[in-house]
């Protein structure tokens, strides 16, 4: 299989529901800034040793690209094929990934800028293009369905990656950046 199709060749791309749509179409843009995020956690695992993180950070690749997908495919009567799409249960492992990094974090006091060890300055970046993307999520939902789960896990998902860049620098012995103000 060759990797180009030459399909978007004049600026549109297929969602999964065969719908052709322009590539500068708001929900391309939100699962395309999942994949630029999905890459940056790639590049913090690059940084890291085979430890938990590591771990929980692998499986959070996995997860993104289920949600890119599910953000792919508009919701739809016509859809041919399930897709698994971000629940609840998605939700509720992202927390309980916090709650096990705060027990061994030290409580803040004062406002962390990112920074720190290489891993923890990848995850800060991956947090504020999380950022981005809710921004996009709910500006896409005032017109269109995103899905019953979609603004919940992405808000979840910017808690979850501002505590593991925290987990990351205690796990390398290195200080958390603090705002000197």
């Amino acid at each position: 299989m060759k990797i180009y199709t030459k399909t978007g060749d004049v600026g549109e791309t297929s969602l999964f529901t065969g719908e052709r749509v322009k590539k500068s179409n708001n929900r391309v843009s939100l699962y395309g800034t999942i994949d630029e995020l999905n890459s940056i956690i790639g590049l913090a695992r690059a940084f890291s040793g085979n430890d938990i993180l590591d771990n929980d950070l692998k499986y959070l690749n996995n997860l993104l690209f289920k949600f890119g997908s599910d953000l792919a495919t508009p919701d739809s009567p016509t859809l041919k094929r399930k897709i698994e799409r971000i629940n609840e249960d998605d939700i509720v492992d992202l927390e309980k990934k916090i709650d096990k990094y705060d027990l061994e974090l030290k409580p803040l006091k004062k406002f962390i800028l990112p920074g720190g060890s290489k891993r923890s300055a990848f995850l800060h970046q991956a947090r504020t293009v999380c950022r981005r993307a809710e921004r996009l999520a709910v500006e896409i939902m005032d017109n269109e369905n995103l899905g019953e789960f979609a603004i919940k896990f992405i808000n979840r998902l910017s808690d979850y990656l501002f505590a593991a860049s925290r987990y990351a620098n205690h796990l390398e012995n290195v200080e958390d950046v603090t705002w000197e103000k």
